[in-house]
């Protein structure tokens, strides 16, 4: 069970997008799609765990993606200094007490380290990808972790394509402060 729980908010951390255009990226609405075989055990998640796993993502400001024929999907809104960034790092930094280190672009392609260390997650991992225009990305997650005691080893494809300039109700991501527990006491 703790296995379920936390593969699916490593999920909800992975299906950010990170971005490194020569060009940038265009400011607005994003739908980020990822796909993971991890997502074959959202199903067997119970209901009270996952209220329990959407509670801690929002406490972390970050919204569960929906997940639908075995994919997650959500919406992302990138503001106009987001996108004027080469690799906005922010976009892992500090989300579930993870920092980014060695973030680097060459042309289109990006590649970013992940380094997690608090007393219920600790693991590594990289998100590598490119753009292929200003309105769409592809990338891989690997994210490799003991997370509760449980090793959990996650991949994940992901997709981006950027669908207008107004983002609605979506609102950009932020670095909010972390709560003093990742995980609800078992």
């Amino acid at each position: 069970m703790n296995r379920i729980f936390c593969t699916a908010f490593l999920l909800s951390v992975t299906a950010i997008p990170a971005s490194a255009n020569q060009e940038h990226i265009r400011p607005g609405l994003w739908e980020v799609t990822t796909t993971s075989d991890l997502l074959n055990l959202v199903p067997h998640i119970p209901p009270d765990s996952m209220r329990q796993i959407t509670d801690l993502a929002k406490q972390y400001g970050l919204v569960m993606p929906e997940i639908r024929d075995k994919k997650a999907i959500s919406h992302v809104c990138i503001t106009p200094a987001m996108a004027a960034q080469d690799i906005p790092a922010h976009f892992y930094d500090g989300q579930s007490g993870c920092s980014v280190k060695n973030a680097r672009r060459n042309g289109n392609r990006f590649q970013i380290e992940m380094f997690c260390d608090n007393p219920q997650f600790q693991g590594n991992g990289t998100a590598e990808g490119v753009f292929t225009s200003p309105e769409n990305f592809s990338g891989h997650t690997e994210f490799d972790s003991i997370v509760m005691g449980n090793p959990v080893y996650a991949t994940a494809e992901t997709r981006g394509r950027w669908m207008g300039e107004k983002c609605g109700t979506v609102q950009p991501v932020t670095r909010p402060s972390p709560p003093p527990h990742i995980f609800p006491a078992q």
